[in-house]
């Protein structure tokens, strides 16, 4: 049975706590233990995959086509452990199940209450695969003290005690704020978030503050005394260059060896850290740069891009070299030329995106790197637009759209190039759906396979022509329109299994330019970069002259 580990996050601050949580999770797999990761969220959305990237940032896809909060993609590539749609849960899943039970007659009439009733689907989720790991480590989202959050914090009080005692400990991620004006670090804050969880009948074991100067040994004991926590339990948390010093930073503060102690593990294997000192040697240690220009819709908050953004870094890695990320606003030059804002980049990404807004922008992105023959990876919306781009310079369907705008506006203005996908095939059985669905959770979501052409240049850089990858999508390139676009030089050199939807185009004339409908930025990690992201960096490097 697994040992529970429950994270919390300070009334001041929560910043880093899914970090805290993926690191403390590499450290323990690098004693030799497995562990799970799971996150709950105190947010009423049912379905993530509903809220805007401007309100919670990226929304993370599981291999099972869950769709969950982006702490998810820090424990995946922290860990390499494939998330689950039983790692995340929310509020509003809790309550709609709750409340599901209860018009089903689960509850035999009875008044349905937050305790017990809500508590205990809270407890049934966590119970769910702990004979499968040795650790399980469980983030509650929010802040101590959120209202939204007080069931969480109940049930996992209530978890703890039905538990036999040393099975469950308590992680507290709390602020310590720096005056500079007095020249002294504030323990008032830590206090009093403590004080708070304790008034709710939870005392955390570990406590981790986060801090931007050292904390003195005065400060370490004060914090001890008046929390009630063991002084070498008081684990720092200091600032770093990159989120891939956390598991190396947080074994040099103790952080792994507290979470034994308070669990009574002793003595406990050594940590094996070799391959998180190889991801930091490649981190620090590069043999220049390159700069690539992410033309996106999301700019303004970067946690849109989060899986984007590290899995460039995890393709610098692989080549030695750091990559400078540019955000570029796709909406600046949708009626203006192109080459003034990506001049000087040395490749371009056009991630995925929702909506008409941006795209001009994003298809003058993808003619401009098709004709001056820079590396251009296109991912989801992204291929989809460099499709648009291809039919109307190159295939002459002059009006050639997707469908998507059309149904945002109401009028039908484009040839459909792109289209509302209708049925595909999952597993053994057909998915069906209609333009008029709920939107949430309606997607072609999750791990699908898909079949490479021998010789393309895809098939190269996966060494292999069948892959798995992973989807978020409702829209589609148009198999009938292969024939026109191949005879211009687009090739469509991925199919799904079926040879009925298109999974990945590349013009053959070009250096590098790909296009895909899956979302590969999910499934890279420091240690295993993504093939794709591997070899655009690489082609990044070869256009920047550093090789």
């Amino acid at each position: 049975m697994a040992r529970y580990i429950f994270i919390t996050g300070g009334v001041v601050s929560s910043l880093g706590k899914g970090l805290a949580s993926a690191a403390l999770g590499a450290l323990l797999q690098a004693r030799g233990y497995t562990v799970r990761l799971r996150k709950l969220d105190p947010y009423l959305n049912v379905d993530p995959g509903t809220m805007s990237p401007f309100e919670h940032g990226e929304v993370f896809v599981t291999d099972d086509g869950a769709e969950t909060d982006l702490d998810l993609g820090h424990y995946e590539r922290f860990t390499g452990v494939p998330a689950r749609m039983t790692d995340s849960v929310s509020s509003g899943r809790v309550y709609s199940n709750v409340l599901e039970k209860e018009r089903r007659g689960d509850y035999l009439g009875k008044t349905i209450q937050v305790v017990p009733h809500v508590t205990n689907e809270i407890k049934d989720f966590l119970h769910v695969g702990n004979d499968e790991v040795d650790f399980m480590l469980c983030e509650i989202g929010g802040t101590v003290g959120d209202i939204e959050g007080l069931p969480f914090f109940e049930a996992i009080r209530q978890f703890s005690h039905d538990k036999p005692r040393g099975e469950c400990i308590f992680m507290h991620l709390t602020l310590l704020p720096y005056l500079a004006a007095s020249g002294e670090l504030k323990t008032k804050p830590t206090q009093h978030s403590v004080k708070e969880l304790q008034s709710i009948g939870i005392a955390p074991d570990v406590l981790v503050c986060r801090s931007e100067q050292p904390i003195p040994d005065k400060e370490r004991q004060k914090i001890a005394l008046f929390c009630n926590v063991r002084k070498e339990h008081v684990v720092a948390a200091y600032d770093l260059k990159s989120i891939y010093e956390a598991p190396l930073a947080y074994h040099r503060e103790g952080l792994d060896q507290a979470v034994l102690d308070a669990f009574g593990i002793a003595p406990a294997p050594r940590p094996d850290l070799a391959v998180w000192e190889d991801v930091n040697d490649r981190i620090h240690n590069t043999d220049g740069q390159v700069n690539v220009a992410v033309v996106g819709k999301y700019t303004q908050l970067e946690d849109a891009y989060k899986s984007f953004k590290e899995a460039l870094t995890h393709g610098g890695m692989a080549n030695r070299v750091k990559v400078k990320v540019s955000w570029v606003d796709a909406e600046v030059f949708d009626k203006e030329d192109a080459a003034p804002y990506l001049e000087g980049y040395d490749a371009i990404l056009v991630p995925g995106g929702f909506g008409e807004r941006g795209t001009e922008g994003k298809i003058k992105a993808a003619q401009y790197a098709r004709e001056h023959k820079i590396p251009y990876f296109g991912i989801c919306l992204g291929m989809q637009m460099a499709v648009i781009e291809a039919a109307r310079n190159k295939a002459g369907i002059a009006d050639a759209g997707s469908e998507e705008f059309d149904h945002e506006t109401g009028k039908t203005r484009f040839e459909p190039v792109v289209y509302h996908l209708k049925e595909w095939v999952q597993g053994n059985a057909k998915v069906t759906r209609k333009a008029s669905d709920a939107k949430g959770g309606t997607m072609r979501l999750g791990s699908y396979n898909a079949t490479l052409n021998e010789g393309s240049k895809v098939a190269e850089v996966y060494g292999s022509t069948s892959i798995e990858e992973r989807h978020r999508h409702r829209y589609e390139v148009d198999i009938k329109y292969r024939d026109q676009l191949e005879a211009c030089g687009l090739r469509f050199s991925g199919m799904s299994p079926d040879g009925r939807l298109p999974e990945i185009v590349e013009w053959e004339d070009h250096p590098w330019f790909i296009g895909v409908q899956f979302h590969p930025e999910l499934k890279s990690k420091p240690f295993d970069p993504h093939p794709l992201f591997r070899d655009f960096v690489r082609a990044a490097k070869e256009n920047s002259r550093l090789v």
